[in-house]
This record gives structure tokens, C-alpha cells and sequence, in this order.
């Protein structure tokens, strides 16, 4: 592939330190995928708050990413934006603000991320009910889904098009919905849905077994990883720490030590970009060594880790794989 303009301003200045370890991560990935390999892409922090869609959604749609792990905040913040972009509120000296000036915030329906103020009342409550009104339909019909899907039904729908307020090329969620890749959510219980779905089971509205579990999102990942890990294997590709990497990683071990199928292959690349450093006991920060000691990743597996801010750094990385 003939790379454009960012591709060649990276080759050319990016040559030592983290700025060197971007190209080798971003060559080692496309490697991986001129091979034959598939690729495993965790989101972890407020990605799709950071608009990370704007380069992620191209990557989905070039088939640059085959399976996705994010946390219950990203799955929801994506559509978020895509509803109620335009009343997001940037708050740039954000490190300034006193706590009464937070609190502030907050009697205004603005739940601060950083720089950006989520609007409650046009993004989370616009949601809301149509996602109620989905899992109540799921469940009269006796029906259970994993949260990613009950998000892929209220996109299908149409329902949110006139609501939209990006172009909706630049929705992660929406492109993953249109090739249908398999989103895996741990933990989905921590976040604004989440809450939403559990106070509705709290106040029996709502059975919890409407919603597909954690378990069931492990079960599932067992039998995806056996199905795609032949040579060349899967990546895994890893955007800050948390339950996002964690829980997808462990698939390997699972099938090696606790199912016993010998044959397993390792995770065939392994790149994270964190500003987590390492520490006591902090797995974000840990290099990827350790997890050669708990049967994650091989020797020969091709590993990286870029000590920087994922909102800078992977967007630069997803240019190279799409040539640009």
C-alpha cells in the first residue's frame, strides 16, 4: 500500500524513544494482518468521548479490526456524541475548576470528562428510553442479548437518524453495527445504561436475565478465539488498561489451563499505549513480560508498549494501517 502524507511524516520523523516503538507497533500490526492474521482492539478511558471514531470507524470498515472489547461507558458515549454532539460543552482550563464551579456543572446536567461536559438531558436521557423500551420488547418476547446488541438493535432501527449531529461516518459503534463484529463488554454493569438497567430490575420492571452477563460474554469469547486463532492468529491491540484488557486477554489461559486444550495458540502481537507506569502490583503498567508468566503471550509473541496519551497516539497508528 502506498502511504500518504501522515504515514510518511511519521516514517520519517518518529525514529527513537516511544515515537520509534508507534512505527514498529503500527508495522508489526500490519503485518500481522497481510498474513492472514485477525486483530482484537480493547478500549479502555473515555475513547469515543475523545471521538476516537473519527479514525476508528475507518478501520473497521477496511476489515482492520475484526473483534472489539470495550468498557459499557465507550459503548454508550459513542452514541452519546452521535446524538448530542453539538451540545457537548469543551471546558479547556478544566484543571482550574473549584469544586464549586464542578458542582455548578453538575445542577446544569453536565457530567465533566476531563476538557468535555457530557449533556445529560440531550444525550444520556435521549437514549434512555428508547433503550428501556428495547429491553422490555426483548424481554415479553422472552428474549436475552448482550448489551452491544440491544445498541445494534437501536441503531438498526433508524430511530436515532434525525437525531444524529456528526456525520455518522465518524461513529465507531455505528460502522461495528454495519459489519456486525462481535463487541465484547465486561463490567457493562459500571455505566450510565448499566445503572439505568439495574434500577429498573431494583424496581422489578425488569428481570436481570434480560441482559446477557459477563459470563456469558467469557463463554462467548471461548468459542470466537478457537474459531480465529489458527496461524497467523489474533492480535491484540490494547488503548489504556482497566477491565477492557484485562477480561479479553485471560481467554487464553482459560483454554490452556482451566479447559485444557494444550493446542492453544498465544496472542499472535501485543501492542498497549498507556500512561500508566510501572509499579506495585499495577497491572496497567506492567510490560509485557509478565503476562508471558501467566500464559498470555508466547516469547516469540511481537510486543510493544507505547508510554504516551492513546487520544494522540492511536489515531496515528490507525492512519498508518489505512495508508494514509
Amino acid at each position: 500500500m502506498d502511504k500518504g502524507p501522515i504515514s510518511q511524516f511519521i516514517e520519517h520523523h518518529f525514529l527513537h524513544f516511544n515515537a520509534a516503538v508507534i512505527v514498529d507497533a503500527a508495522k508489526a500490526y500490519e503485518q500481522l494482518l497481510s498474513d492472514g492474521g485477525k486483530m482484537m482492539i480493547t478500549l479502555a478511558g473515555a475513547m469515543s468521548t475523545a471521538e476516537l471514531g473519527k479514525s476508528l470507524a475507518e478501520m473497521i470498515r477496511q476489515d482492520k479490526v475484526q473483534i472489539i472489547t470495550c468498557t459499557g461507558a465507550n459503548l454508550e458515549e459513542d452514541i452519546f456524541n452521535l446524538v448530542a454532539h453539538n451540545h457537548y460543552k469543551r471546558i479547556p482550563n478544566y484543571r482550574d475548576l473549584t469544586p464549586a464551579q464542578e458542582w455548578d456543572l453538575l445542577q446544569n446536567k453536565y457530567n465533566r470528562v476531563t476538557d468535555t461536559c457530557i449533556p445529560e438531558e440531550e444525550a444520556m436521557r435521549k437514549i434512555e428510553g428508547l433503550i428501556i423500551e428495547l429491553w422490555q420488547q426483548a424481554e415479553q418476547n422472552g428474549d436475552r442479548f448482550f448489551p452491544h446488541e440491544y445498541c445494534y438493535q437501536l441503531l438498526r432501527s433508524g430511530l436515532l437518524e434525525p437525531h444524529y449531529e456528526i456525520d455518522p461516518k465518524d461513529s465507531w459503534l455505528l460502522a461495528a453495527a454495519e459489519k456486525n463484529i462481535p463487541i465484547i463488554v465486561p463490567g457493562w454493569e459500571d455505566s450510565t445504561l448499566g445503572n439505568v438497567f439495574a434500577a429498573q430490575c431494583y424496581l422489578g420492571a425488569l428481570k436481570p436475565e434480560t441482559m446477557k452477563s459477563g459470563i456469558e460474554y467469557m463463554t462467548y469469547l471461548i468459542q470466537w478465539y478457537q474459531d480465529h486463532a489458527t496461524p497467523p492468529g489474533v492480535g491484540f491491540f490494547q488503548i489504556g488498561g482497566g477491565i477492557a484488557g484485562d477480561f479479553p486477554i485471560c481467554v487464553v489461559p482459560l483454554l490452556l489451563q482451566d479447559l485444557q486444550i494444550e493446542d492453544t495458540p498465544f496472542w499472535s502481537y501485543f501492542c498497549q499505549i498507556s500512561d500508566s507506569t510501572t509499579s506495585y502490583g499495577s497491572y496497567s503498567g506492567a510490560v509485557p513480560n509478565e503476562k508471558i508468566t501467566w500464559g498470555k503471550l508466547s516469547v516469540d509473541t511481537p510486543s510493544f508498549i507505547i508510554e504516551s496519551d492513546a487520544t494522540i497516539v492511536a489515531p496515528l497508528i490507525f492512519a498508518w494501517l489505512l495508508g494514509q
